[in-house]
C-alpha cells in the first residue's frame, strides 16, 4: 500500500484528506517515509515550501502542493521548490486522486533492477536480499548509470552527472566509486562494480 504524507493546518480538511486517501487504497501519514507527499502551505511554523526544499534534500518523492493560495507568483515559487503539481482549493476529490495517480505511475518507472539489486531512484536507495542502504545523489546517478548500460566509461558518468547538475571531477568520480563499492558491500556486493582499466566501469 502506498504511503501519502498529509501536512495540512485544517483539521477538518485534513480528516477528508484521510478519508478521502483510505477509501481509495492508500495509507496516510505524518511524516516520511512515505511515497508522495501531500502539503498545505500556510502552515504554524514552517510553511509549505520550507517543508518541500527540506523533503527534496533527501528525496525525489512527487510532491503536491494543495493550498487556498492561488497567486502565479506562490505557484511558480512552489515549482521552484522542487514541486510536481500544484492545487488549488476547493479541490475535486476525483481530480486529485487522478493527479496523485499520474504522479505514483511515474514514480513507479524510477526502479531500475539489474541481477539482483533494486534501485529505486526516488528514494536514492538501493536494495539486494531484503537489505538496504540509502545513497547519495551521485552515488545514485553513478548506479543508475552502470544498471542501464552495464560498462561506462569515466567521459560517460560524468557526463550524465553534469546533466544533472550534479558537479563531479575525475578525483570525485573516484571517491564516489569507492563509496559506493562500501555500500554495496554492506549488501553482500563488493564485487558488483568491476574498473575496466583505461576505460571506466562495468557492472
Amino acid at each position: 500500500m502506498e504511503k501519502i504524507l498529509v501536512i495540512e493546518d485544517d483539521e477538518s480538511i485534513r480528516r477528508e484528506l484521510v478519508t478521502l486517501l483510505q477509501n481509495n487504497g492508500y495509507e496516510p501519514v505524518g511524516e516520511p517515509p512515505c511515497d508522495l507527499a501531500l502539503l498545505d502551505i500556510n502552515l504554524p511554523g514552517e510553511n509549505g515550501f520550507e517543508l518541500c526544499r527540506r523533503l527534496r534534500q533527501h528525496s525525489d518523492v512527487p510532491v503536491i502542493f494543495l493550498t487556498a493560495r492561488d497567486s502565479a507568483e506562490d505557484e511558480i515559487l512552489g515549482f521552484g521548490m522542487g514541486a510536481d503539481d500544484y492545487i488549488r482549493k476547493p479541490y475535486h476529490s476525483s481530480v486529485l486522486l487522478a493527479r496523485i495517480a499520474r504522479l505514483l505511475k511515474r514514480k513507479g518507472s524510477s526502479i531500475l533492477t539489474s541481477r539482483d539489486l533494486k534501485l529505486d531512484l526516488a528514494e536514492m536507495t538501493v536494495s539486494r536480499e531484503e537489505k538496504t542502504q540509502e545513497l547519495t545523489k551521485n552515488e545514485t546517478r553513478i548506479l543508475a548509470c552502470l544498471m542501464k548500460k552495464g560498462l561506462c566509461t569515466r567521459e560517460e558518468i560524468v557526463e550524465d552527472l553534469w546533466e544533472n547538475s550534479l558537479y563531479i571531477d575525475e578525483n570525485t568520480l573516484y571517491v564516489n566509486i569507492n563509496r559506493l563499492r562500501e555500500k554495496l558491500g554492506r549488501l553482500g556486493a563488493e564485487e558488483y562494480i568491476r574498473t575496466v582499466r583505461g576505460v571506466g566501469y562495468r557492472l
